[in-house]
């Protein structure tokens, strides 16, 4: 039962992704709470990991759109092309 620091690593970034089982994470529990240094890795993984998803969404917030009149263009384009 007994964990070491690099497997309870792996656990913990398994753990983010939702893909540790209950096992996996009891054991991680109990190693956190007797491995500080684990615990702060822990921590810091999660800012991490919530800094990350953060970027990612405001870079694709910034993906640009076509607008009403270019899909109009687009659209009829396509029909020319399509017909030709």
């Amino acid at each position: 039962m007994k964990l070491t620091c690099d497997e309870a690593s792996t656990i913990c970034d398994k753990s983010q992704y939702g893909e540790s089982t209950l096992w996996e994470k009891i054991k991680l529990n109990i190693h956190l709470f007797l491995c500080k240094k684990c615990g702060l890795y822990a921590k810091q993984n999660k800012v991490m990991s919530t800094c990350y998803q953060k970027l990612k969404e405001k870079e694709y917030s910034k993906t640009p759109h076509l607008n009403q009149e270019e899909r109009k263009c687009m659209e009829q384009e396509l029909k020319t092309k399509i017909e030709s």
